[in-house]
C-alpha cells in the first residue's frame, strides 16, 4: 500500500514506520525536515509545514495515497487542512483518550460523542490540549462523516524512548530525594508502551474499520504502586510535599481504557504490569548513571 505518514521521525512514530516498512508498504514521510531519521532508502520524503494549508497542498497535490497516517494533527483546523488537500482512501488520525470528559473505569469509545459536540474551527494555541483534541474529532465526525477515517485514542505512551520523561520524573525524584507534589496517588491510570502504540497504528492500515478506536495496554497502575516499587528497589523513601515539584500525571482521575473493539480486529495488547516494572528498572539504572555523570539521561 502507498502510505503517507505525517510525523513519523520520533518516539512511537519510529516504531510505526519500521513496522510499515517491514510489512512491505511504500512509505512516504512528510515533515518540516528538522528531525533526522534512520530509515535510509526504505522511505521517500517530502517536506511541508503542517499548519500551512498552501504548503500542504503544494506537497501532496496530484498524488493518491491508499492511507494517510496523521500523528501531528492537534486541532480542527489541522484536520480541515489535510482533509481538503488529501487524495486518499483512508485517513488515520492520532487522537487521544484526553477527549473523554471524564475518563472512567472501563472507558469505551462511545463515551465521547464526536457527532454531538459544538465544533469550533481553532488552532493549536487557542485552547488546552484536551479541548483542541476534541475539536479535531468534532471536525472529523461532523464535517467529514462520509470520509473513511479512524481516530485512534491512546492514554499515556511511555517506553525507553519516551522523550517526555514523565514516568522517569518519579524515578529521578525518588533517587535524588527531591520533593514531589502528587495530588492523585491512588488513581488507577492506563498506559501503552511506545513500540505497541506504533505497531497498532501500522496494524490498522488494512483493517475494515471506520470511526474511533481505543488502544491501551491491559490493566492499570497507580502512582502509589509505582512509588512503592521504586522505594522497594532503591531503598530510598519518596519525598511527598505540597511544596514539591508538580508531578506529570497530576489531575488524572481513576480510569481504565476498554479495548474490545481493537481486540475484535485481532490486535492483542500486552499486560501493563508485565512490562512497566521492567521499564522502571531500566529508568533506575539510567538515573544511577546520570547521577554519576555518565551521560545525559534519555536524550
Amino acid at each position: 500500500m502507498k502510505i503517507l505518514v505525517l510525523g513519523g521521525t520520533r518516539f512511537f512514530g519510529i516504531h510505526m514506520v519500521n513496522d510499515l516498512i517491514e510489512k512491505g508498504h511504500d512509505v512516504t514521510i512528510a515533515t518540516r525536515g528538522n528531525t533526522p531519521d534512520g530509515f535510509g532508502d526504505s522511505v521517500s520524503r517530502i517536506r511541508f509545514e503542517r499548519t500551512d494549508e498552501d504548503s500542504i497542498k503544494a506537497a501532496i497535490a496530484g498524488t493518491h495515497y491508499d492511507v494517510i497516517i496523521d500523528k501531528i494533527a492537534y486541532c480542527s483546523n489541522d484536520i480541515r487542512k489535510i482533509m481538503e488537500a488529501a487524495d486518499c482512501d483512508k485517513y488515520i488520525y492520532m487522537s487521544s483518550t484526553a477527549v473523554y470528559d471524564p475518563k472512567r473505569i472501563n472507558t469505551v469509545e462511545e463515551d465521547f460523542d464526536g457527532a454531538g459536540g459544538g465544533l469550533i474551527w481553532c488552532d493549536r494555541q487557542d485552547y488546552p490540549y484536551d479541548v483542541i483534541k476534541r475539536q479535531a474529532e468534532y471536525a472529523l465526525w461532523q464535517k467529514y462523516p462520509d470520509k473513511n477515517w479512524i481516530a485512534v485514542r491512546y492514554p499515556f505512551v511511555t517506553g525507553k524512548d519516551d522523550y517526555t520523561k514523565r514516568l522517569y520524573f518519579y524515578v529521578e525524584h525518588v533517587l535524588n530525594q527531591l520533593p514531589m507534589k502528587i495530588d492523585n496517588p491512588d488513581s488507577q491510570m492506563a498506559f501503552i508502551r511506545s513500540d505497541e502504540a506504533g505497531k497498532f497504528l501500522s496494524f490498522l492500515v488494512d483493517k475494515d474499520f471506520k470511526g474511533a478506536i481505543n488502544g491501551s495496554s491491559k490493566g492499570t497502575i497507580s502512582i502509589r504502586e509505582i512509588l512503592d516499587y521504586l522505594e522497594k528497589e532503591t531503598g530510598i523513601k519518596a519525598v511527598i510535599s505540597d511544596d514539591g515539584d508538580p508531578a506529570p500525571y497530576n489531575g488524572e482521575p481513576g480510569y481504565s481504557i476498554n479495548t474490545d473493539k481493537a481486540e475484535s480486529l485481532g490486535f492483542a495488547f500486552t499486560d501493563l504490569k508485565d512490562w512497566l516494572y521492567t521499564l522502571l528498572d531500566y529508568y533506575i539504572d539510567v538515573a544511577h548513571e546520570a547521577m554519576l555523570g555518565l551521560y545525559d539521561v534519555l536524550d
